[in-house]
């Protein structure tokens, strides 16, 4: 039986970032969606129109396989902590980056490895921690994007994805 667990991150454009989870052993599913703003189910144009939501992927995994701190670390790794509302060439409040938790216990996972990613920047992080207040999944059209446009903007290098998963 499956330890299963859950954790909803914000990387800019969830297309990548669920891209680049799925990847990842111990990950059992990522599904792009929306997630803490002002409107309930909002569309993709509500999203890009100002209601608040951050693109997120709803990352469930096997803690058994993969930690969460580990997660974590995997996803530092394609992110800019420091960036504003912004990821790659990607702007607007939906492209911050955030982590969101809906199991109180991971919240002292998230506040250490922050912490540990601090020590390697002198300016503040820009990363959101918070308990998630609501989540939405995106249109049919987002889920597994980039599998069904291999073609398709990513600001993640797809060859950075593959070479960090080289190794685990």
């Amino acid at each position: 039986m499956q330890n299963v667990k859950q954790i909803y991150l914000a990387g800019g454009c969830f297309w990548g970032t669920e891209a680049f989870m799925q990847r990842i052993r111990g990950v059992i599913d990522a599904e792009s969606g929306y997630a803490n703003g002002s409107h309930l189910n909002p569309s993709y144009q509500d999203v890009c129109s100002g209601s608040g939501h951050a693109e997120v992927v709803k990352v469930t995994f096997d803690a058994d396989q993969l930690s969460l701190m580990t997660l974590l670390d995997y996803y530092f790794k394609i992110i800019d902590p420091l960036s504003i509302n912004q990821q790659g060439e990607d702007r607007g409040v939906q492209y911050r980056t955030g982590i969101y938790y809906v199991d109180p216990q991971d919240k002292p996972i998230i506040d250490q490895a922050l912490a540990n990613l601090q020590q390697h920047y002198s300016q503040p992080l820009a990363v959101e921690n918070m308990p998630l207040e609501h989540y939405f999944p995106a249109e049919e059209y987002h889920q597994d994007y980039l599998d069904k446009n291999p073609t398709g903007y990513c600001h993640i290098d797809i060859q950075l994805m593959n070479d960090i998963l080289a190794n685990q």
